[in-house]
């Protein structure tokens, strides 16, 4: 009994860790040269292009109309925009429980 329990254990782990190998005989993780592949794709995805393309030109901007809204908003006195409305209300109660 303790025998026949011995070798199904064993043959499960074979088979789940059989499960972690490549046809090649590799384990997934692919050895050393994987080893913090995660961190070294973070840290490139951070880098800045110094030579970027744009398919469409930059809009252009004007510095004076900056400087104005920069003025209005420093003596607050900052346009309001528009009032839109997006969705329609909807009214309704719900009723929850506060309780811990």
């Amino acid at each position: 009994m303790v025998r026949t329990a011995l070798l199904a254990a064993s043959l499960g782990a074979g088979l789940s860790l059989s499960g972690c190998a490549t046809p090649d005989g590799d384990f997934y993780m692919g050895g050393p040269d994987n080893f913090g592949e995660a961190n070294r794709m973070t840290m490139a995805a951070q880098v800045i292009d110094p030579d970027p393309v744009y398919d469409t030109p930059l809009p252009e901007g004007h510095a004076e109309h900056a400087g104005q809204a920069v003025e209005r908003y420093r003596e607050d006195k900052v346009k309001q925009p528009d009032r839109t409305r997006t969705s329609k209300s909807l009214t309704g109660s719900g009723s929850g429980s506060g309780g811990n």
